[in-house]
């Protein structure tokens, strides 16, 4: 089966604001600011409701028998719905397994209200068994099923107090955890028109999450030592040869350059 890493990295999503709150003469960063503080007047903290969160960015690793891929979809004119739809295409043409860090908890749930935003449809997503009975015990809905691993969730035990930073599991394990860039700091980014430096740090997380995911195989049996490492090699391989810095950088934080 083609396994296919994921992340996104989303921004508020001023024209919702603009509208929700009648604020129509403002600016985009005026925008932001009063849903911020809406936010933290109603919950004590200003990150936003999913709902709230405009996609900017998604990048995906896959491995298949062909080998390992690293991409980010769309270019820098992508606008978020060439993305969204992009994403759910790629599921309705391979059926891959998903792996995410916290994809159930954020990443999906802001797909699901983005493709219902843009009219996307996916049927694929959201079979549960009544077209394809394969679905029906294993989908990518059901929270205990295998389609999709939320590593985070499942190396939690689905307990809240054992849920973990995605970098500091990186870290535990000896790979590059965060580089250059955080979450926090996306929406600064985008501001300052640097949507390239944005991709780059969301392929670092994929890369990091594939990494993580290899050692989980590994606990839980479908891989052996000698597997992890072979699969690991094939990432540096595939790094080197593709050779844009934030990659090399990678590269010298995991101590392969």
């Amino acid at each position: 089966m083609n396994t296919l890493v994921f992340d996104i990295e989303t921004v508020p999503d001023v024209d919702f604001g603009r509208r929700y709150l009648a604020l129509d003469e403002l600016p985009d960063e005026d925008v932001a600011q009063a849903m911020f503080t809406l936010r933290r007047e109603r919950a004590g903290h200003d990150f936003l409701p999913l709902h709230q969160h405009r996609v900017v960015a998604i990048s995906c690793a896959m491995r298949s028998r062909e080998g390992f891929r690293l991409w980010t979809l769309g270019d820098l004119e992508a606008d978020e719905g060439e993305l969204v739809s992009r994403f759910f295409d790629g599921i309705e043409r391979f059926s891959p397994e998903l792996v995410s860090w916290n994809g159930s908890g954020f990443d999906l749930p802001v797909l699901h209200y983005r493709a219902l935003r843009h009219g996307i449809s996916a049927p694929r997503y959201w079979e549960v068994g009544d077209a394809d009975r394969e679905f029906r015990y294993n989908n990518y809905l059901g929270r205990f099923h295998w389609r999709h691993i939320d590593l985070m969730d499942v190396l939690a035990g689905y307990q809240f107090r054992g849920v973990a930073r995605l970098d500091e599991i990186a870290v535990l394990l000896g790979l590059p955890g965060k580089i250059g860039l955080s979450g926090d700091r996306v929406w600064d980014e985008w501001r300052a028109g640097r949507l390239g430096a944005i991709r780059d740090y969301c392929e670092s997380d994929v890369l990091n999450t594939w990494l993580v995911y290899l050692h989980f195989e590994q606990l839980r049996g479908r891989l052996t030592a000698e597997e992890v490492s072979a699969e690991q090699a094939l990432v540096e391989r595939t790094l080197r040869e593709d050779g844009r810095p934030h990659l090399v950088e990678f590269l010298e934080a995991w101590g392969r350059a």
